[in-house]
């Protein structure tokens, strides 16, 4: 599939079948490997010249948007399907390929009734995509905010002993609590090991000799316990402090760790429940907002042909996929058959030519009518 097409329209002078025929016989000559295909649009309503001219104005900006909308949703899509490891085998609209639906496009006459002022038209396919945009943010929102979530739980319990959660390296039976004995818990450098198992037992007084064990070791620390008298508990957290030892706070239970435990299992279900449903979602306004672009760009190519050759419409419409190497002598075929007598004029300035910028702020200046439509 191409990434990127030019969407051109060429003045007819004869009938459209015999430019057709000639475009068709050009390009299988010269750049025979350019996919070619005739864009279909109907007979919209032209309305007065003002009006014309009034709309032109805002369609390249109107069309930024829309692409720009379009490029949100793959690049979520494209995420999603990497983090949960599917593959959907291409974006489709109402089950049939982007690029497809583009090269076979067909005017929605139920959606966007041709009678339709072209002002309204546009309007309505922009509102559209506005809010699907809107939507967009809201959904994104809510399954990044379960992610930080689940992501600030995770650090703490695989960041450094300093600050993760202990309550799953700590068993009961490391915990001795009665009425007279606790169990503190001490992050020591692990270079500093021997230093704490050679002094932890003179911190203070009653601490209870050879009590200490190593429960857990990470890259930076180590975690201890060691068991002593209640009534010293704070001297020996002052003096460990002194000498370097971080006493971390920590009561176990049961009941706080099971309570934990059932926290971070549903927040799992959520993101995947969550991550599922965007990800359909985005499958679905994928293809209405590409749908909606599609229509927007038959509008804009209308319009833009009407500016450039008046009336009565009489132009060919037609979609492209050149390559890179191919698309001087794409133009230099479609400026052939547009039967302009000052191409040379409307030549962009890479070409040498005078660099007369194209309607509705288009950046392709041609004597012909051509804009870029870029799937990805």
């Amino acid at each position: 599939m191409a990434s990127r097409y030019w969407v051109v329209s060429l003045p007819v002078q004869n009938s459209p079948s015999t430019l057709w025929t000639k475009l068709q016989d050009q390009i299988s000559k010269h750049s025979f490997d350019t996919p070619l295909h005739r864009f279909n649009i109907p007979n919209l309503r032209v309305g007065t010249l003002d009006s014309l001219l009034s709309l032109s104005d805002d369609l390249a900006k109107s069309n930024n948007f829309m692409e720009g909308v379009s490029h949100k949703i793959r690049r979520q899509i494209e995420e999603l399907e990497r983090i949960s490891g599917v593959d959907s085998g291409g974006l489709t609209v109402d089950g049939v390929p982007v690029d497809s639906y583009l090269t076979r496009f067909v005017w929605d006459e139920a959606k966007y009734p041709t009678v339709s002022p072209l002002k309204e038209i546009v309007d309505g396919i922009h509102g559209q995509v506005a809010k699907i945009e809107d939507d967009l943010k809201v959904r994104v929102s809510e399954y990044n905010n379960i992610r930080s979530q689940l992501n600030a739980i995770n650090r703490k319990q695989t960041g450094s002993l300093a600050v993760r959660d202990l309550s799953n390296l700590v068993k009961p039976e490391d915990i001795v609590t009665s009425e007279h004995l606790t169990t503190l818990l001490a992050i020591v450098s692990k270079y500093s090991q021997k230093d704490w198992l050679s002094s932890y037992e003179t911190l203070t007084s009653y601490v209870v000799p050879r009590s200490s064990k190593k429960l857990y070791e990470d890259n930076e620390y180590a975690l201890y316990t060691v068991t002593l008298f209640n009534r010293v508990a704070d001297n020996f957290r002052t003096s460990a402090r002194e000498k370097g030892f971080q006493i971390r706070d920590f009561e176990y239970s049961p009941e706080t760790h099971e309570s934990r435990k059932q926290e971070l299992d549903k927040l799992v279900q959520d993101q995947e429940s969550l991550r599922g449903s965007l990800l359909q979602w985005c499958y679905t306004s994928y293809g209405e907002v590409f749908s909606s672009w599609m229509h927007f760009c038959a509008v804009r190519l209308f319009t833009e042909s009407i500016l450039r050759y008046g009336l009565p419409p009489s132009f060919l419409a037609s979609v492209l996929a050149p390559s890179v190497k191919a698309e001087k002598k794409v133009r230099s075929i479609l400026e052939g058959l547009s039967d302009s007598t000052n191409s040379a004029y409307w030549k962009t300035e890479d070409e040498g030519g005078a660099g007369m910028a194209g309607l509705a702020g288009d950046a392709d200046a041609h004597p012909y009518v051509s804009f870029t439509i870029n799937l990805i």
